[in-house]
């Protein structure tokens, strides 16, 4: 391509690119199973090599992850199963509440001599949207689990070959670039992933105990929605709190829906801006702006599961790009600004 125009060739790199998302989005359905595969290879993986550094043998390591990633899975399916088996049930009668209590509104706005049409309103404003959306959103990752076997089959053969591959890599490639390109993914990957899912795990339990203890229905399911949410950066612990402050609003009492939109900005404060910032650092290196945009696309081409994704598929986008000379400049702009460095002059002024 040394010989295009720079037109011709933006033109044609352009193209591959919307190819290769519209193959993404066909083959979503056995990309998503192999994604999740990969993350959660990834998550367990520092467990691994805590397992190797204790001389435990690599398939004796192998199985007890696995036999862990089973009890887990089997205790999150059945405590939670039918937690969204039952709010999906119940949701028609939490939308009749909600109804009433929207026509009670607008009853109340008319004798203040404020007139709102009610179709208007609904089709405006449809709180409602939301705590479905919330179902069908924990439903679907249900769906994709039925893929288990699969899923767990294909995170036993990324943990056994972890260990070699960046052997075979370099041997491969012919040099040591590949390998710290891979150990550079891997580290950053690694770090942000155990980190955030241990704030998450964290953040999903304060959520169990805040709505256990206010008496909200199903505290167990929506500390699972606050976990999985928290993956997703910026807007997920809003979409997390929304459909449980809806709920305590038609469960309880208005007092107590801002008692736990409270516990919920309380939660995320502490975890998200005191005590992350603390253990995540800037180790990601993305711009807020890029952060938002990942997870609106990957969320577009991969459902649900691509929000969870986005910030480790961006991070090996970025790295990518950033280990070729001629696509370097694209990776620095997806990475977060920083303080240029202070220069001959500043210092000896």
């Amino acid at each position: 391509m040394s010989d295009l125009s720079p037109v011709t060739r933006f033109i044609l790199v352009a193209a591959a690119f919307v190819v290769l998302v519209a193959g993404m989005k066909a083959a979503e359905p056995l990309l998503v199973p192999f994604l999740l595969s990969v993350f959660i290879a990834l998550i367990f993986s520092p467990l691994l090599l805590l397992l190797k550094s204790w001389k435990v043998p690599g398939a004796a390591a192998i199985l007890l992850i696995v036999f862990f990633v089973i009890g887990l899975g089997s205790i999150m399916g059945a405590v939670v199963g039918s937690s969204i088996q039952d709010f999906r049930q119940d949701l028609p009668e939490y939308q009749a509440r909600l109804q009433n209590m929207t026509e009670g509104l607008l009853s109340w706005l008319a004798a203040k001599g404020i007139g709102i049409e009610a179709e208007s309103l609904r089709q405006t404003i449809n709180p409602g949207v939301v705590m479905q959306m919330a179902g069908n959103t924990l439903a679907s990752f249900g769906n994709v689990m039925t893929n288990a076997f699969l899923i767990l089959l294909t995170v036993i053969f990324i943990l056994a070959e972890e260990v070699g591959f960046a052997d075979k890599l370099a041997q491969a490639r012919g040099g040591a670039g590949s390998s710290e390109a891979l150990a550079s993914f891997s580290s950053s990957v690694n770090r942000y992933l155990g980190i955030k899912t241990a704030l998450s795990l964290l953040t999903g339990l304060l959520v169990i105990v805040m709505l256990w203890a206010m008496g909200v229905d199903y505290p167990v399911m929506w500390g699972l929605l606050a976990f999985l949410l928290n993956f997703v950066p910026t807007v997920g612990s809003i979409l997390a709190a929304v459909p449980a402050v809806l709920l305590a609003l038609l469960q309880l009492t208005p007092l107590m829906a801002g008692l736990v939109a409270g516990g919920y900005v309380l939660i995320n404060v502490v975890v998200g801006n005191v005590i992350e910032p603390r253990w995540m650092g800037k180790g990601l290196n993305l711009s807020p702006l890029v952060v938002f945009l990942s997870l609106v696309f990957w969320g577009w081409v991969l459902g649900p599961v691509g929000m969870l994704l986005s910030i480790p598929l961006t991070i090996l986008v970025k790295i990518g790009l950033e280990g070729d000379a001629q696509t370097r400049w694209i990776g620095i702009m997806l990475g977060a600004s920083q303080d240029p460095a202070p220069t001959d002059d500043g210092d000896r002024e």
